[in-house]
């Protein structure tokens, strides 16, 4: 049960759990070294007990966040996911392993915490949150950790613990850096005073295209789940006000200050967040402007042999261009295309090629808008080339 309370400043919040029933001997034995913190206590671990904390996204941040929230006890754990287990998440999602790959993370993130605490009740809720859903999944729960990796659904979640009430504990990582905060509309800042406007849409790219430091998600993910832990138990001082930023490179934390906008609006109703982030709804794809990898290989041999040509673009970031690449590509990131700071030939036919093909169909439209005559994206882009050209190449 979720306690009221009054405005109050950020070092005073009262416990945001009701303590549940006496500890059992199996519960005494578990949180032991919890139940000798001084300041901690029994009463504390009651309130774990007591809570239900909602883990948005069994990826980077939330694998380490339901493993140690299971692990201190919190009574019941509800994990949003819609994706499965990929080779390429081990390196940093340690809640799942080799086995689970092919199955969906809530599922196997599930089996974790089940191996870790089976005392801890786990919800799944095996599906993309969006305006649909939000409302209803969140009000079963006292308090959400925000594990997400991309601004549409961080302001989905923002809005949606401002409308019902309840705070959140954010986290974002990104190569070697890290942020963490707490936001709570009853109370202090939300997300909004941190971020009042969406950066431009594709200029901050997401972990699968600018990569990230695997332990780095052990380093935010265990911040957040202190930052939980003393939400529910009304101990210490929260990051309510204030956001940790930290460099993994350096090893070196600083602190910013965040205010409440005393002329923000309060939040009262879901909005479109795709174009709020300004992503577009996808363009019209021209009859004939798409290609087969199988198609792009024939031209680029007959490129090859001087009875074609053309531009072949690739537009990911350059560690994935170190990782595989397709023979006689130009690498021109999309930031680079989409800013205006790479022009290919408009004397030429391109083709733009990227991961998977999403990226590079941006690229393709916004260089037909520009007014190229010739553009064709890659579907299935480098994943689809190894998978039925060149086989023995890595993906990732």
């Amino acid at each position: 049960m979720t306690l009221a309370s009054a405005s109050v400043p950020a070092g005073e919040l009262p416990p945001l759990v009701a303590p549940g029933g006496d500890l059992t001997r199996d519960e005494t034995e578990r949180y032991s070294r919890h139940l000798i913190i001084p300041g901690f206590g029994t009463m504390a671990q009651r309130r774990l007990k007591n809570a239900r904390v909602l883990v948005v996204g069994a990826g980077g941040l939330g694998s380490p966040a339901l493993l140690y929230l299971a692990a201190a006890g919190v009574g019941t754990l509800g994990i949003v996911d819609d994706d499965v287990v990929d080779v390429s998440n081990l390196q940093r999602q340690i809640i799942h392993g080799v086995s689970d790959v092919g199955t969906p993370k809530a599922e196997s993130a599930a089996r974790s915490v089940a191996e870790l605490n089976p005392l801890v009740r786990v919800n799944l809720h095996r599906e993309r949150l969006d305006n649909a859903n939000v409302l209803d999944i969140f009000s079963g729960y006292d308090l959400i950790v925000d594990g997400t990796d991309n601004f549409a659904t961080r302001y989905l979640v923002n809005d949606a613990a401002e409308i019902l009430g309840k705070p959140y504990v954010w986290g974002s990582i990104l190569r070697y850096d890290g942020q963490v905060s707490v936001f709570w509309g009853e109370h202090g800042p939300t997300y909004r005073d941190l971020f009042p406007q969406a950066p431009p849409a594709g200029s901050v790219p997401s972990c699968a295209e600018g990569g990230v430091l695997g332990v780095l998600c052990a380093q935010i993910g265990s911040v957040m789940v202190n930052e939980a832990i003393k939400l529910i138990t009304g101990t210490g001082r929260t990051l309510l006000g204030r956001v940790l930023v930290f460099n993994a490179l350096e090893m070196s934390w600083r602190e910013l200050k965040v205010r409440r906008d005393p002329q923000a609006e309060r939040v009262t109703e879901l909005s479109d967040y795709q174009a709020f982030c300004g992503i577009a709804p996808a363009e019209p794809v021209p009859a004939g402007a798409e290609i087969e990898v199988t198609e792009l290989r024939d031209l680029l041999a007959e490129r090859s042999a001087g009875a074609r040509d053309f531009e072949l673009l690739d537009v990911r970031e350059p560690g994935e261009h170190e990782i595989v690449r397709i023979d006689g590509a130009r690498l021109a990131p999309r930031a680079a295309v989409l800013a205006g700071e790479f022009r290919p030939d408009r004397g030429r036919p391109v083709y733009v090629h990227c991961k998977s093909g999403a990226r590079s169909a941006e690229v393709a439209a916004y260089l037909r808008r520009e007014g190229y005559p010739q553009v064709y994206n890659v579907t299935g882009g480098i994943l689809e080339w190894v998978r039925r050209v060149e086989p023995e190449k890595p993906v990732y």
